[in-house]
């Protein structure tokens, strides 16, 4: 086989391992779901379907396969069919740059173990991922449905308050490392031996709120919310036009999760072991990823949701603030460190 067949395949491969990865981490968190709120709430949960329920998932996709599928009288029935795919299709491209382990060798060819490795890789997730919403937002208002279209509503004020600041915080990252690729922002951590968090915490807790928002979830499930919508903006949606809405949300949390790992907290890097093998390297990638995900299934179960004049607030009148005030102390801070460095170094060395 020739090298340049080798590596399409080498690619093939990569891309149904990654790609297929997170549909299932996706449908696994579904039932992660289910036993995270049985446990916060001294319930058993799913237990039926296979043993300790682990089949729950594969029942909901025969379940969502068989239903009927509906479409309501006065509908625009293409606008329709077309949001769910628009919904989740977003959420499942912004895996293509997310770097989940070092480079790695298989049949032979080394490669990353990402799908692609773009340069402007947090230009493509902010561009890409923004789309979702849109799914939401068409599923709202071509479901003739008065709930539907204020949870569709709702969703896009919600997109266009949370993700300016998630872009300010995501910044401020960028102007420490110097680069949109999220792979180099990866090594410059792995490589300096600490991780972002140490040095923009504030960056990173603004980023974790604004992830919430951006991915419809508890405390800010407004574009759903049971009981002022029904079930929001998919409230006449039915079988697998309705799963597609719940697997997007929850391709959006990995995704979310993956981006945070790979910004604050080192990405593939292992702990105390720079030199580790490229297998401990994504199985720690991993295991960051399922500590974000199970944080988000315990907010859920742990917090009241806001009221939505409360979500306004927070995102324009505190978030957004504190964002641009940190991105502006960022720059400050790296634009005057040397000279900062050069006058405590004269101050030390004539003390002395």
């Amino acid at each position: 086989m020739s090298p340049e067949l080798l590596e399409i395949v080498v690619w093939i491969v990569k891309v149904h391992v990654i790609f297929l990865g997170m549909v299932g981490v996706a449908a696994i968190t579904t039932l992660a779901e289910r036993k995270v709120s049985a446990w916060m709430q001294y319930r058993h949960g799913p237990t039926r379907v296979g043993p300790q329920g682990l089949l729950q998932p594969l029942a909901d996709g025969v379940k969502f396969i068989f239903k009927e599928s509906l479409v309501p009288d006065g509908a625009n029935k293409w606008m329709f069919r077309f949001a769910p795919a628009l919904a989740a299709g977003p959420a499942m491209l912004t895996v293509a740059v997310i770097p989940f382990g070092p480079d790695v060798t298989l049949f032979g060819v080394t490669t990353p173990f990402s799908i692609v490795d773009l340069d402007i890789g947090l230009m493509y997730i902010l561009a890409i991922g923004g789309l979702s919403v849109y799914g939401v937002i068409v599923g709202g208002w071509a479901s003739n449905s008065k709930y539907s279209l204020l949870g569709g509503l709702r969703a896009s004020a919600q997109m266009v308050s949370y993700e300016l600041s998630m872009i300010l915080a995501i910044l401020s990252v960028v102007a420490i490392s110097g680069s949109l690729d999220l792979r180099e922002v990866v090594m410059q951590q792995k490589t300096l031996g600490e991780w972002n968090i140490l040095y923009q915490p504030v960056a990173f807790l603004l980023f974790l709120i604004a992830a919430f928002a951006e991915t419809n979830r508890h405390p800010f499930d407004f574009a759903e919310c049971e009981p002022e919508l029904v079930s929001g903006f998919h409230t006449e949606y039915s079988a697998m036009r309705f799963a597609l809405f719940a697997l997007g949300e929850y391709c959006a949390m990995v995704v979310m999760s993956s981006v945070a790992v790979a910004l604050w907290f080192g990405g593939f890097s292992v702990p105390f072991m720079p030199e580790a093998h490229w297998t401990l390297g994504i199985l720690a990638f991993c295991a960051k990823v399922t500590c974000f995900l199970f944080f988000f299934l315990w907010v859920r179960w742990t917090l009241p949701r806001f009221r939505f004049d409360q979500l306004m607030n927070l995102g324009w009148k505190v978030m957004l603030p504190i964002a641009l005030v940190h991105l502006f102390i960022t720059g400050a801070v790296i634009s005057f460190a040397p000279q900062l460095k050069s006058l405590w170094n004269g101050l030390v060395n004539g003390a002395s």
